[in-house]
């Protein structure tokens, strides 16, 4: 007679949140960074094919992991000189440094649903220090033109250049960094399905082709033996 209420009380328990885990998404993932410039104007830097894993679930923010590598060689300015000097020894040195990682484990909700506060560690230039992410949800669901389940964000944060030995010129050029970035990540276990599909039907579609061109091969072969053994005799 116990084992009734108790069996009763783990069916009506909430069953424990697990976290799904996502694969960053390299076309649709973009960061932009600004900054001041001697007070007259805001300029801007993007840098893209940002990669990298994730685990989020919204119900709990909690259990959240991401871990995101930034290709140095992606920054880029829209203006060569700049993004020569960025490249150089005198600043992030791409040679020596070629990649960033910003990695976190938990998230805080935010003031509202779909918010949260992401605390996490940025390796950049061969330093490391803890940024602050304000994170939105923009959408978690199904991507109408792939079919897979998909997840997307937007972030912001700020960061002292100066605290990963990037200082040069400041204070006239701000020391503080606004970082913006929009994400979109799509469901490991699908996206991998989906790559072993579409593997499997490149490696049926050049098999196709290669047995037709074998076959056109042995056809013009047979054609050109036909016409040969046709000539008359001189």
């Amino acid at each position: 007679m116990l084992l009734r209420p108790c069996l009763a009380l783990l069916l009506l328990a909430p069953l424990p949140a697990f976290a799904a885990s996502y694969v960053i998404d390299v076309r649709h993932t973009q960061g932009v960074v600004s900054w001041n410039h001697l007070g007259f104007a805001n300029p801007t830097a993007k840098f893209t094919q940002v990669s990298g894993e994730l685990e989020f679930d919204s119900a709990a923010p909690a259990q959240a992991k991401v871990k995101a590598v930034i290709p140095m060689a992606q920054l880029a300015t829209g203006i060569p000189d700049l993004d020569e000097d960025f490249r150089s020894e005198a600043f992030f040195d791409f040679n020596k440094f070629p990649t960033a990682t910003f990695t976190a484990v938990g998230a805080k909700p935010g003031a509202k649903p779909g918010q949260f506060t992401l605390e996490g560690t940025l390796d950049l230039h061969g330093v490391s220090q803890p940024v602050t992410l304000a994170v939105t949800l923009n959408k978690i669901g199904t991507n109408p033109r792939s079919g897979l389940p998909e997840v997307g964000f937007q972030a912001h944060g700020t960061l002292k250049r100066s605290a990963f030995g990037l200082g040069k010129f400041v204070p006239q050029v701000s020391d503080e960094i606004a970082l913006d970035l929009t994400v979109e990540a799509i469901e490991t276990k699908s996206y991998a399905v989906k790559l072993k599909e579409e593997e499997a039907a490149e490696t049926i579609a050049h098999a196709k082709f290669e047995a037709e061109r074998v076959a056109a091969a042995e056809a013009a072969l047979a054609e050109i033996n036909h016409t040969a053994g046709n000539k008359p005799a001189h």
